[in-house]
């Protein structure tokens, strides 16, 4: 078990969930395997076939099991709150909404950034539709990220849609109600699983900080029956916390490899096999079957998935062993939140950053090297500069962020973990280039508007986040500049 997880303690909250909620959620009995297996689960199969298929299908499924499982965990709270005070978290269908930028001591999800004031809600379709609440956000920049139990997006609402408030309708694959009076739109989802997480931009001042809450208080998502037609005004800053303690530098293990198998016949279930999919789900309920009627069975395909996770899963944290690669190391994707059968996207990104957006919401730029292929490293001095005229091209914003060697926010003094649009005092160059200065140590007064404080001596990693990117940064015209090491 990750001992990152953070523990409940709340009186309301078994026992069990005391100790670890990932433990209640991967314990949680798992539904009979749908579907007519391909290989019946009486045939003998050879502990190498057996090796094969386990490793594939643990991979495959990796990034269902991560989501299912977080349904699985909030399952028992018993409402919306701030996990520690820091993590929104709530039961299925019920949204939870910071009120600022996230701190440095979430490990929910890896990248987190303090561009925006998140949201999180788990969706559990099959209970109940859920209606999305968009407020009016003027000209602030916001995007809703709504993705299924595959981590596809199923609903388009932000900025670059043009969505106007008002209230949207998310219904599961099997939904047959009536779409009630009021509701602007109906999204269906391929599964009855997913996520919701509201992205609104905030600008890194006191004035922005208050000046948002306005358009925070209408962000809000419930179960249909609680729907009246009016919005739902929250003051989110008032939210409750979940006392919790925290522990460890990485993030929470939410796919455990021991229990991997006892939950994937709920998982098939609940996400179907989509259009060239039905020989993967057969595969994988075959075993599933060959592993229930043999506890040996059962232990070679235990094996199997904990090493396909720490020899495939595993090195796909880091960002330089995977995506499309980029002048001076920098690497991207190109189909986030639409990786269909691309599943070796889907899982790297899962394991790496998992909840990235739809490219067109969101394009994002990796790095763990300098331009002369050197491991990042706080023992050393990076410069990255943009050259006049060619900062990232948005319509939304950007910004640099800075991860550790965990994929989380480098503590620091000037508790500064980002740069980009959202800092007003950014200071150009002479010729009007800007230079960030990445290093561990103040670059000095009149250079430290524009520092990022790096871990000192510790690996780290940058991160270009283009928000409601131009066709320059979609096309590859724009690529970040290197990151050159000093002296």
């Amino acid at each position: 078990m990750n001992s990152s997880f953070v523990r409940f303690s709340l009186p309301l909250v078994a026992r069990a969930v005391v100790a670890s909620s990932i433990a209640f959620a991967l314990s949680a009995p798992a539904a009979p395997p749908s579907g007519t297996a391909q290989v019946p689960s009486l045939t003998k199969m050879p502990d190498s076939y057996l090796d094969m298929a386990a490793r594939d299908i643990y991979f495959w499924a990796w990034p269902m099991t991560n989501l299912y499982n977080r349904r699985l965990a909030f399952k028992v709270l018993p409402h919306a709150g701030l996990m520690g005070g820091t993590v929104p978290v709530g039961p299925p269908n019920h949204l939870s909404m910071l009120s600022d930028y996230i701190t440095p001591d979430e490990r929910m999800v890896a990248c987190p950034n303090q561009d925006v004031v998140y949201g999180f809600m788990s969706l559990a379709l099959d209970e109940s539709p859920v209606v999305v609440q968009v407020p009016d956000f003027g000209t602030r920049f916001w995007v809703y990220q709504v993705v299924d139990l595959r981590t596809d997006s199923f609903a388009d609402l932000g900025k670059m849609y043009g969505t106007k408030a008002g209230f949207y309708l998310l219904v599961g694959p099997d939904w047959k109600g009536a779409v009630p009076k009021g509701i602007a739109k109906v999204f269906r989802a391929k599964s009855n699983t997913g996520v919701v997480i509201p992205r609104v931009f905030q600008d890194d001042t006191a004035h922005d900080k208050k000046a948002v809450q306005a358009s925070l208080a209408g962000v809000n998502a419930y179960p249909l029956s609680e729907y009246t037609g009016k919005m739902q005004l929250r003051d989110w800053a008032k939210s409750p916390t979940f006392p919790a303690e925290a522990g460890g530098t990485t993030k929470t293990k939410w796919v455990v490899p021991e229990k991997f198998w006892d939950t994937l016949g709920a998982i098939l279930k609940d996400a179907k096999a989509l259009p060239g999919e039905e020989a993967i789900y057969a595969r994988a309920n075959a075993l599933i079957a060959a592993g229930a009627a043999d506890p040996r069975v059962k232990e070679v395909l235990v094996k199997a998935a904990a090493a396909a996770d720490k020899e495939v899963v595993d090195p796909l944290f880091q960002f330089r062993n995977y995506g499309l690669q980029l002048p001076a190391h920098w690497s991207t994707v190109d189909n986030g939140a639409q990786f269909k059968a691309d599943y070796f996207t889907r899982t790297a990104a899962a394991k790496s950053n998992i909840f990235i957006n739809k490219v067109n919401e969101t394009k994002y730029f990796y790095q763990d090297l300098d331009a002369a292929g050197g491991r990042l490293n706080g023992a050393n001095k990076y410069t990255v500069t943009f050259p006049k005229g060619a900062l990232p091209p948005v319509r939304g914003f950007w910004s640099l962020t800075l991860y550790n060697e965990n994929h989380f926010f480098a503590d620091n003094a000037l508790k500064r973990y980002s740069l980009g649009t959202k800092n007003k005092n950014l200071k150009a160059n002479p010729d009007g280039s800007l230079t960030l200065y990445v290093q561990a140590d103040s670059p000095g007064a009149e250079k430290e508007s524009n520092w990022l404080p790096a871990p000192q001596g510790q690996d780290f990693s940058l991160y270009i986040r283009t928000y409601w990117p131009q066709e320059a940064t979609l096309s590859g015209a724009w690529v970040p500049p290197p990151v050159n090491k000093g002296p």
